[in-house]
């Protein structure tokens, strides 16, 4: 059901779960990717134009920016779940409300994280063991992205607000304007205005600064439930407590799994920069290669977070159930298409002259294709937790793919090289999956009786 006046906002409460997960995952799965392909754009023009140092040296700062924009992407998903479930309540009132809250939280949160992240990047990169050769390279390129993190915050938190409504067209549309903003003006500062690595991160933040105009004129215009008024901003001590409570650990859970990201690239870093460069390159294409899964477990928070308002416990069990079933059947077609086209892809990055990074970076996709089931079942479970404002496990299962990847980081890359860092993920998901599979199992049995 669309709302008159308020863009393609979508009540969730209503019809064949299975169709409207489905037809809600499309574009955020199209939104997904175009978010992916700004690290996959980034990656690929470097490496072409500026070679494999210079890819190493901006691949190796995935993990820095995993830690910190991790954060922000689960923090503001937290906080959006709560303006969801006023919206599935038919509180508009609280919609609002809540709007006004993300806004004054994103921002607070905005600021501490510039500060942090711009006064510490280098001596991360340095404790990271970064190879001394790509130092310079990598620090001017997370500098500059920590320095514009506020554009990446409200990014989120705004396209975020509008999918918690329903709409998950419109954050797509933007994406994709962004993206290509970002794509025409990445070469020209690489290249035409010889701004190197740091002419790639400039080109991202500015990308992102139009992308969050373009929202604010979307909200504007077309979505009246996030109009927010000056007495919206007046915020009771519980409603600040409720969002906290789920945006928070949302954040902290993704930057938990991102610091077992930075550890395993301390161990990688130790392998040199082809297998640097060659992790890089495969982590960008798994990157995109997994926006299915999440885009069916992101849809399912939308989805359940709007039927707890509205009190339809049974159509929650149910839409997991036909979600399983859906996302699952696209983690095994994206698999063969990876593990079958995994040297063309790593060579788009590279050349062929680069064998090693093509062998690695082939291996890296193999591995991690074969376990994508695990990671499909992960993410549903864990955003209908989330959608059920249940922090706990979600934030467990966190900390037990921290463990697992530090465990492959400290033994495996020890013992198997760089098959040892490949087997991360796939221990990661897995031994994340086992408690939220059970916390789910006795959630529904309560939803359903």
């Amino acid at each position: 059901m669309e709302l008159q006046g308020n863009g393609a906002v979508k009540d969730l409460t209503v019809g064949e779960p299975a169709r409207l997960i489905f037809y809600f995952t499309l574009p955020l799965l199209a939104g997904n990717v175009f978010q992916q392909l700004f690290g996959f754009v980034d990656t690929l023009i470097v490496g072409r134009f500026l070679g494999v140092e210079a890819l190493a040296a901006v691949g190796c700062t995935g993990p820095l920016m995993f830690l910190m924009l991790g954060f922000v992407g689960g923090m503001t998903s937290g906080f959006s779940i709560c303006t969801g479930q006023s919206f599935g309540a038919k509180n508009f009132d609280g919609v609002r409300q809540s709007a006004a809250l993300c806004i004054f939280l994103s921002f607070a949160a905005s600021i501490v994280l510039t500060i942090i992240g711009v006064t510490f990047c280098r001596d991360l990169l340095i404790a990271m063991d970064t190879p001394p050769e790509i130092l310079d390279g990598a620090y001017s390129f997370i500098s500059i992205i920590y320095g514009g993190v506020v554009m990446f915050v409200f990014l989120q938190m705004l396209t975020n607000l509008i999918r918690a409504l329903g709409d998950s067209k419109m954050p797509t549309v933007i994406q994709a304007t962004t993206l290509c903003i970002n794509i025409l003006l990445e070469p020209v500062a690489i290249i035409g205005l010889d701004l190197g690595i740091p002419g790639s991160a400039a080109a991202t933040i500015v990308a992102l600064t139009l992308g969050n105009i373009l929202c604010i004129i979307y909200i504007k215009k077309r979505v009246h439930y996030l109009h927010v008024r000056r007495e919206d901003f007046s915020f009771d001590r519980e409603f600040l407590i409720e969002h906290l409570k789920i945006g928070l650990p949302m954040g902290f859970q993704s930057s938990i799994i991102a610091i077992g990201a930075v550890i395993l690239q301390i161990a990688l870093n130790g392998l040199g920069s082809v297998a640097v460069a060659a992790f890089a390159a495969a982590h960008r294409v798994d990157g995109i290669a997994v926006m299915p899964m999440m885009s069916f477990g992101v849809a399912m928070a939308a989805y359940t977070a709007q039927n707890f308002g509205a009190r339809r416990f049974d159509r929650i069990v149910d839409g997991v159930k036909k979600c399983i079933l859906m996302s699952c059947s696209f983690s095994v077609l994206v698999a063969i298409f990876n593990i079958y086209l995994g040297d063309d892809i790593i060579e788009l990055f590279v050349g062929t002259e680069a064998v090693q990074v093509v062998e690695y970076g082939r291996l890296f996709l193999i591995v991690t294709g074969l376990s994508y089931w695990a990671l499909a079942l992960l993410f549903i479970l864990r955003f209908t937790l989330q959608g059920l404002g249940k922090s706990f496990v979600p934030t467990l299962a966190g900390i037990i793919e921290l463990v697992m990847r530090i465990a492959a980081a400290i033994f495996l890359v020890e013992w198997l090289g760089f098959l040892g860092a490949c087997l991360a993920q796939p221990m990661a998901w897995i031994g994340g999956l086992l408690p939220l599979a059970v916390a789910f199992l006795f959630t529904a049995r309560k939803l359903v009786s």
